[in-house]
């Protein structure tokens, strides 16, 4: 399935200030980016750096006092079968790689240490893939999605109490239930096609059977379609912007499309 991407971020900036982006999507095996451009206004050149654990990459620039506008658009390939996790094992801790030892341990809003308790009571007898259903289908079921009812501040504890949120309250309670049982997850940000209203997307990432798969327990797009742009512990590390001083945002737009492409045009009988 061929996707085309259009973001416009404008803000407005009372002093000179280092900017960190995280708009661009990933080049990966399951989804090829055709084209892309990212045009900045109102800020400095781009300085590109790696985007961490092998995926995307992040922009920094300097705004200047003002308004700065960011505008990124893509095309991508994606081609993603719908993920059965059913069936995958839990890969043994010892085997493990190095990059993905950092998503076993708690983070600042995934407190997985604090699910221990509730974990092995409530989804007993089950592991590997399955258990990772349990544990989406039980966010999924359990939590109401609110928009406005949780802030930055929001950690995966608040979200069980609250039994409320938005999609990263969801990936970040996911994940911590995920780690709880020593299995690896990392929080995504996505462009969702499908997504309604349409906006940046969190998602998480499972390790089983020495593989990342995706997980939605928001339900709120079809995961076979999503397009990754930045992965790590928690909503901390895939901001699709962080400013290192004071922001205000003007307008912020996001728009997800199936495009016609070699992959959805008609095959001869």
């Amino acid at each position: 399935m061929r996707v085309g991407i259009e973001v416009l971020l404008d803000y407005e900036f009372t002093e000179p200030t280092d900017v960190l982006l995280a708009l661009e999507a990933a080049q990966l095996p399951d989804q090829t980016v055709l084209d892309q451009s990212l045009e900045i206004e109102g800020a400095g050149p781009l300085t590109t750096l790696d985007g961490g654990s092998d995926v995307g990459r992040r922009n920094w620039t300097l705004a200047e006092t003002g308004r700065m506008q960011a505008r990124y658009r893509a095309t991508v390939e994606v081609n993603r079968p719908f993920p059965n996790l059913f069936p995958l094992a839990k890969s043994p801790l010892p085997s493990l790689p190095r990059e993905v030892l950092p998503f076993i341990w708690p983070s600042r809003y995934c407190e997985a240490d604090r699910f221990v308790p509730f974990v092995c009571s409530h989804f007993k007898g089950l592991c590997g893939g399955a258990l990772v259903q349990a544990m989406a289908g039980w966010v999924h079921d359990n939590i109401r999605y609110v928009p406005g009812s949780s802030d930055v501040r929001t950690s995966a504890v608040d979200c069980f109490v609250a039994q409320q949120g938005v999609c990263r309250d969801y990936a970040h309670l996911t994940a911590a239930l995920i780690r709880a049982h020593d299995i690896p997850a990392r929080l995504v940000s996505v462009y969702a096609l499908g997504l309604d209203p349409p906006d940046f997307h969190a998602v998480v990432e499972v390790w089983l059977d020495g593989a990342w798969h995706l997980v939605d327990s928001t339900g709120l797009a079809p995961v076979e379609t999503m397009v990754r742009i930045a992965v790590g512990r928690d909503a901390t590390d895939i901001a699709f912007m962080t400013a290192f001083g004071s922001a205000a945002m003007n307008s912020q737009a996001i728009r997800v499309t199936r495009l016609q492409g070699a992959s959805d045009a008609a095959q001869p009988d």
